[in-house]
């Protein structure tokens, strides 16, 4: 029997207070949304429908930029709907808007929300087959919270048999003590649902029409209802306003690290550091406290992250180390490179093995070549440096004239002196030197030495 997911992602959040749709905020460098596609794409669905409606066109964008990023076998992708609810009347609402997606599918549909991250793919694979097994037209989990303000109760009759479920606002005060609630996981059959739609009434405190409701209609016409307890309510955590946001996203950051520990990644502090869920980080790999390593980060062995460093979407190969203090952002740093401290690699920045970049150094849309340093005080930009080049304190590529960007070439075994300017475009040729001091506005050949201000050339060096 084909499976099928739905997830609703339409709402506006308005306890959010906030200008974006509420599924693209951000927990654990990933939007909310995030999560519930990969938990879908874990179940292998014949079909994934996702209901948006509140900032359609961007929550679109992203919910593709994930899918896009997420990791498996392309084969077993579902195929990808999105379904406009045009006005926010409710969760029941939602489906409804999907009945006609929902018709060209067949089999059985989990319908969850996008606000709620640490569901797991376990527990819903659980819920189908508990479903599935019973011969259920309509299934759910429920949970037990000591605090269930805000969540539909679950309404049993003396004998323990579901009865209806109600939601927050529309219960009495003798129906708020009731501890069990729908935490919003949901498996249905599809026709019955589909019939069950066409029932829905929006008779109830918001005048919305709510999904619960089709457990009640289903059963009032003959059909079985699935309710299981589950003993993790802390799973179905959501997100509703901003100290949610920050409650989900400190559970997922330390899912994040654990699992990180687990694969044999040293963290000495979880508790100050912060690594981004998409980040993927080598055996034997240490991270000092307060390191921040974002977005698609990856980190291969045996490297040491020291400690107030930030690392963005970069890739990073072995044995390398970062020194305190460094900012290194769309970058890439090669086998056995040493950072830092205090260095600040940007715009495609590349460092060569065994290349060195220093204390208060800039690398920005720049490549240095292997075994090339530049130790001290030093800003390269837009800059080609090749092997064992020694670029002197206080080295700057002076490659912008007011109106564009240009570029400096720098050949191997160059060596400056420090305090170079080099006033782009230019070059600098192989085994080169500059004084100290030198502010170079032409090429200098091959094994030449130039000094001065501007610089020139006072003779040519032994080969």
């Amino acid at each position: 029997m084909s499976l099928n997911v739905l997830i609703i992602a339409a709402g506006l959040g308005t306890r959010m207070k906030s200008r974006r749709a509420k599924v693209l905020h951000e927990v654990a460098g990933r939007p909310l949304i995030g999560y519930g596609l990969r938990t879908a794409w874990a179940l292998k669905p014949e079909r994934l429908f996702i209901v948006i409606g509140h900032q359609a066109e961007a929550v679109r964008a992203v919910i593709e930029e994930e899918i896009a990023h997420i990791e498996g076998d392309e084969a077993a992708a579902p195929q990808v709907e999105f379904i406009i609810q045009s006005e926010q009347l409710g969760t029941g609402h939602a489906v409804m808007v999907a009945k006609e997606a929902l018709a060209r599918a067949s089999g059985s549909v989990v319908i969850y929300y996008g606000d709620a991250p640490l569901i797991r793919s376990q527990t819903i694979d659980e819920l189908v087959r508990r479903h599935r097994q019973g011969g259920y037209a309509a299934s759910m989990l429920t949970v037990m919270m000591d605090d269930p303000t805000g969540y539909g109760r679950i309404v049993r009759d003396e004998a323990g048999r579901f009865v209806r479920i109600v939601e927050h606002r529309d219960a009495t005060p003798e129906q708020r003590q009731i501890k069990e609630v729908n935490p919003g996981l949901y498996c249905f059959e599809i026709a019955p649902l589909i019939e069950a739609l066409d029932h829905l009434s929006p008779k109830n405190v918001q005048g919305e029409y709510y999904l619960p409701d089709v457990f009640t209609i289903l059963q009032h016409r003959g059909y079985a209802i699935g309710l299981f307890p589950h003993d993790r309510a802390d799973e179905f955590l959501g997100v509703n306003n901003r100290v949610e946001l920050a409650r989900v996203g400190a559970r997922l950051r330390h899912q994040v690290l654990r699992a990180l520990m687990l694969s044999g990644v040293t963290i000495i502090d979880p508790d100050s550091t912060y690594i981004s869920a998409d980040a993927r980080i080598g055996q034997d790999t240490i991270i000092h406290p307060q390191v921040i390593i974002e977005g698609r980060t990856r980190i291969g062995e045996e490297c040491e992250i020291h400690s107030w460093s930030r690392i963005v979407d970069s890739q990073i190969g072995d044995r390398v180390t970062v020194k305190n203090g460094c900012v290194i952002a769309n970058s890439r740093l090669s086998d056995d490179v040493a950072v830092g401290p205090f260095a600040h690699l940007r715009m495609e920045a590349e460092l060569a093995p065994e290349a060195r970049v220093g204390n208060f150094v800039e690398v920005k849309k720049s490549r240095l070549g292997r075994k090339t340093k530049a130790m001290h005080l030093a800003y390269l930009g837009d800059a080609t440096i090749g092997q064992r080049v020694n670029i002197g304190a206080g080295t700057i590529t002076c490659n912008y004239d007011g109106r564009q960007k240009h570029p400096t070439f720098i050949e191997d075994d160059v060596k400056l002196g420090s305090d170079t300017m080099l006033v782009a475009p230019v070059r600098v040729g192989r085994g080169a030197v500059t004084g100290a001091g030198a502010v170079v506005t032409r090429d200098v050949p091959e094994n030449a030495l130039a000094v001065g201000v501007p610089a020139v050339v006072k003779k040519v060096l032994k080969t």
